[in-house]
């Protein structure tokens, strides 16, 4: 299965994420996530969208952020993925020796509510 392939439902999508599907509107309308369209216009989510509604969900509920704050916060989690990605090919070419560098990126990652290898 790819991550982009669009298989929930906003019903489901909400079910999944704990959240109402008013909610899942909104984030669309800020921007978070662009779920796909059927013909009949359902929206449809992904597995990324999920996980990307996810660090939304973790950045306002636990850590308290605003909706500002979570686009900066989304913003700063993609520009570390592309950082970390081209650290680790230094890294692997390096006999390993960035891979503190590896390790403190993903830390920052977790601290953004995500994983590395979530895209």
């Amino acid at each position: 299965m790819r991550q982009n392939e669009p298989l929930y439902v906003i019903s489901v999508a909400a079910r999944l994420l704990e959240l109402h599907p008013q909610t899942l509107r909104k984030y669309e309308r800020e921007g978070f996530v662009s779920p796909s369209r059927t013909a009949g216009n359902l929206r449809l989510y992904s597995s990324s969208d999920i996980e990307r509604l996810r660090q939304v969900k973790y950045l306002v509920e636990r850590r308290g952020i605003n909706l500002s704050g979570v686009q900066l916060a989304m913003d700063v989690t993609r520009r570390l993925r592309g950082i970390r990605r081209e650290v680790q090919l230094l890294s692997d070419r390096n006999n390993g020796r960035l891979d503190y560098l590896v390790r403190e990126i993903d830390g920052l990652l977790e601290l953004l509510g995500t994983s590395p290898d979530v895209e």
